[in-house]
């Protein structure tokens, strides 16, 4: 629209360090401004008095700064056209390509109704046996990855939208670095995804408050894949705490008063309106959403992962194994409270036996760490389940492994018959007489 047809203002009642208020009419909630052609978003009307949230703060506004009201929320135009391509945190083009025709959608809508969701019940695959033989992966599941700062979280996400089984992943990056954004870019266009792969960027040199519209953007695409298409969606988030530090950041400029963690009151709500529009469509179209959020010195107890614990359905740990020297999902922290919706149903019949009979064998393996640890005697049992661990960190935990669920559960069972007898494994007689290696 020409700037000759939006309301204009140019005088503002007050001014503090996140927002300006000013007396205009017609404005709506959530619409889009500029203020002294920086971007703000009404966040409060009363009466005829309009107050702006103004992204990049207030330093240096005039009291005389000209407003321009859009006439509209943040919005973003669906099509399949948006398949292949990179936007900003406004749903604009930064691949060079042309601009997105569709249908104008405003974004940060209501979850869908309970009575139009389906029980998940669908598996979805990521080639990653952290995830796949322990922690599966459900179509409209919400889980979270927890990772320390250090981790390749970034990497592990990327090979799970090469290798995940769906119609399309959509990223929603906030506060990527630069080598972050073109790290996924290349790796994206080297594996020649990109027809299945739709990205929202929001980088370290772009202002932090703008990573709150990644998630609304990345999802409202969602949304017209998984509802109107009836695709399996699967969104790839991160990193959460970045997105919470750019909630804090807003609230301290609001002079609202902190919660635990210095965090907004709202975290919860904030958090809880993301998350829950995962979902499973009865069409078949679905919304599956992994998000990554960074842990600050492996403290699970802070506001950010304590709040996700809450209201997502699992959770998925990166650690790294010293004694491999490889990052691995970890069987002990990681839980997909789904999984035994398609475990033994949509995968082989062995998988939840063999799934519990290596991770309790992995936690034999621990004991014996321990005892080592402490000097005591090892025993003949406690010596194999040490070689059983590291193999199955090795070849199953580390999230360098890209194998189907079968080829797993295969691998597995070399490493029982590797280490072990039948009777030490303790799994159903009948599935040891099908899926137990022949000498």
């Amino acid at each position: 629209m020409s700037k000759a047809f939006k309301k204009i203002y140019t005088k503002l009642e007050s001014i503090t360090k996140a927002t300006v208020s000013l007396k205009a009419s017609g404005a709506t909630n959530d619409e889009l401004a500029t203020v002294d052609n920086r971007l703000a978003q009404v966040v409060k009307i009363k009466d005829d008095l309009v107050t702006l949230q103004v992204f990049v703060g207030t330093e240096g506004i005039p009291t005389n700064a000209e407003v321009v009201f859009f006439g509209e929320p943040p919005a973003l135009n669906v099509s399949d056209d948006l398949a292949g391509r990179f936007f900003n945190a406004y749903g604009e083009p930064i691949d060079n390509g042309p601009k997105v025709e569709g249908e104008r959608r405003y974004i940060g809508g209501p979850s869908v109704n309970p009575y139009k969701r389906e029980q998940p019940s669908q598996l979805i695959p990521t080639g990653i046996a952290g995830i796949d033989l322990n922690n599966t992966l459900v179509s409209g599941q919400k889980i979270p990855f927890f990772a320390d700062p250090d981790q390749p979280y970034n990497q592990v996400m990327a090979q799970v939208a090469l290798r995940a089984d769906v119609d399309k992943i959509i990223l929603g990056g906030m506060g990527l670095t630069n080598d972050d954004y073109l790290y996924f870019k290349s790796v994206f266009e080297s594996a020649g995804a990109l027809n299945k792969i739709i990205s929202f960027v929001n980088t370290t040199e772009q202002p932090p408050v703008e990573r709150l519209l990644i998630p609304d953007m990345a999802l409202t695409a969602a949304e017209y894949f998984s509802a109107d298409k009836n695709e399996k969606v699967l969104v790839l988030l991160t990193d959460m705490t970045l997105y919470a530090d750019a909630l804090c950041i807003v609230s301290n400029r609001m002079d609202q008063i902190p919660s635990k963690d210095s965090m907004p009151g709202s975290l919860y709500s904030d958090l809880a309106k993301i998350y829950e529009k995962a979902v499973q469509f009865p069409s078949g179209g679905s919304i599956t959403i992994i998000a990554v959020t960074t842990l600050s010195g492996g403290d699970i107890t802070h506001a950010v992962p304590d709040n996700t614990g809450y209201i997502t359905e699992g959770q998925l740990f990166l650690r790294r194994d010293s004694d491999i020297g490889k990052v691995i999902v970890d069987p002990f922290r990681s839980l997909s409270r789904l999984k035994q919706l398609v475990n033994g149903k949509k995968t082989r019949k062995d998988h939840p036996q063999v799934m519990n009979a290596a991770v309790r064998l992995y936690s034999d393996a621990a004991n014996a760490k321990t005892k080592l640890e402490n000097g005591f005697d090892l025993t003949d049992y406690d010596e194999r389940t040490l070689n059983f661990a590291k193999d199955y960190s090795n070849q199953l935990l580390a999230i360098d492994v890209n194998l189907d669920t079968t080829e797993m559960l295969d691998v597995a069972w070399k490493l029982f018959a590797t280490y072990f007898q039948p009777e030490e494994v303790n799994i159903k007689a009948e599935l040891v007489e099908n899926y137990w290696p022949k000498a």
